[in-house]
């Protein structure tokens, strides 16, 4: 036993789930890879090839081929609607509950009073139809108009003009009189509070927010903190394996939305970074549980853009391949992702999408491992690896892959 890592490409999807013309219409025929496949002949990327990429959607191209040595598989989301937190939330044991929404106007004057009732300057932002709140002229509280409707309000800074820790004291007060299943709190240096307030959106339903990558916000000391609403940490494989002693690393976007109370959390956002940092952490560490990241597939998806989301893969994919060379004959790696991002469906949302599950070691058998119904079942495997407790969620695939 040595080391149980993941990565998890966000928003990386391999076609669409059986209920989305029933749940989520917007999504029908989204498919994330093969339509950047489709609009990017060119794409060779022989990692994820070797890792079973094509075996898992069933196809090849003249650049990609089957892998006659993958072990793979791919898994059903059973969180409802197609969102990071809950995805993550779900990889690592948790057992999806039906989420609350609601937009920001529900809250916006409780949330107005409890901040200046904690002595803070805040003022009313005036949209085209919706309201939402500056605060001391340095952030802002509104929607988050990139997840699902609802499901969010996000407190976005300029960290030259509040500090983080401020910011958090803020969030934590929106956090105290909201329900929805996330206060994300985060902001950037380099930006003011002019660029945020010119990156408002407002979509239909009645939610207004801040197009986050828009706003300047990831690109210079980005830092961030996802509050969750009812989450229970202990449930989950990071506070299991930390409290047994196992070291626990969390890296990029997963150190954001996952607590790891006895264990390391590095945000990051760009891809070299994040993996140079897994590659790095992965060396210096004789046995542990690592989870990482890659957030520039998600936000290309979230702008649209299909060059930009395959040349986040051609930085990712040779980094996945170093790791793999450096890996010790116990080590297990999973490569997947938490729901899909099409960035050719037609809308700027996650879409509701099976994700692939690319499962490398040195002495673990090949083949499929069929359709998983959730994506606890990783949390599980990585649990069991452990010799450790089982997580809320999930069933083991150890055994399947045992040689």
């Amino acid at each position: 036993m040595q080391k149980f890592m993941i990565i998890v490409l966000d928003g990386f999807g391999v076609g669409q789930m059986e209920d989305v013309p029933r749940v989520r219409p917007q999504d029908t025929g989204a498919n994330t890879w093969l339509h950047i496949l489709g609009r990017t002949p060119g794409l060779r990327l022989p990692t994820l090839e070797k890792l079973g990429l094509m075996n898992i959607v069933g196809r090849e191209t003249p650049l990609m081929k089957f892998s006659p040595r993958a072990t793979y598989g791919r898994a059903k989301l059973m969180h409802c609607g197609a969102d990071t937190f809950f995805g993550h939330q779900e990889i690592v044991g948790t057992r999806p509950q039906k989420p609350f929404g609601e937009p920001i106007r529900n809250k916006i004057d409780r949330i107005y009073k409890i901040l200046t009732g904690h002595g803070y300057h805040v003022e009313f932002y005036q949209g085209k139809k919706e309201r939402m709140l500056i605060v001391e002229n340095a952030l802002t509280v509104a929607d988050n108009v990139e997840c699902d409707p609802g499901q969010a309000f996000n407190v976005t800074a300029a960290l030259d003009a509040i500090s983080f820790d401020e910011e958090l004291k803020i969030g934590r007060l929106v956090r105290s009189v909201s329900q929805v299943p996330r206060v994300i709190t985060f902001g950037g240096r380099g930006v003011t509070i002019h660029d945020i307030l010119n990156a408002v959106e407002e979509h239909e339903g009645g939610y207004i927010g801040v197009n986050a990558p828009k706003s300047g916000v990831y690109n210079n000391d980005y830092h961030c903190v996802h509050m969750g609403y009812g989450v229970d940490p202990n449930v989950q494989v990071p506070t299991i394996l930390g409290k047994a002693g196992i070291p626990v690393t969390l890296l990029g976007k997963a150190a954001d939305v996952i607590q790891n109370p006895y264990g390391k959390s590095i945000s990051i956002v760009e891809t070299s970074k994040v993996l140079r940092r897994m590659i790095e952490t992965a060396d210096g560490m004789e046995r542990g549980f690592i989870c990482c990241n890659v957030q520039e597939t998600d936000l290309a998806g979230h702008q649209q853009n299909v060059e930009k989301y395959a040349k986040v893969l051609r930085t990712a994919d040779p980094l996945i391949g170093e790791l793999m060379d450096r890996m010790k004959p116990e080590d297990i790696l999973v490569v997947m992702a938490d729901h899909g991002n099409d960035p050719t469906i037609g809308h700027p949302h996650h879409t509701r999408e099976c994700v692939p599950l690319m499962i490398y070691g040195k002495k673990i058998r090949e083949g499929s491992i069929g359709v998983r119904e959730t994506l606890s079942d990783v949390g599980a495997t990585a649990a069991e690896y452990f010799h450790a407790a089982r997580p809320e969620n999930g069933t083991s695939f150890l055994s399947s892959i045992a040689m």
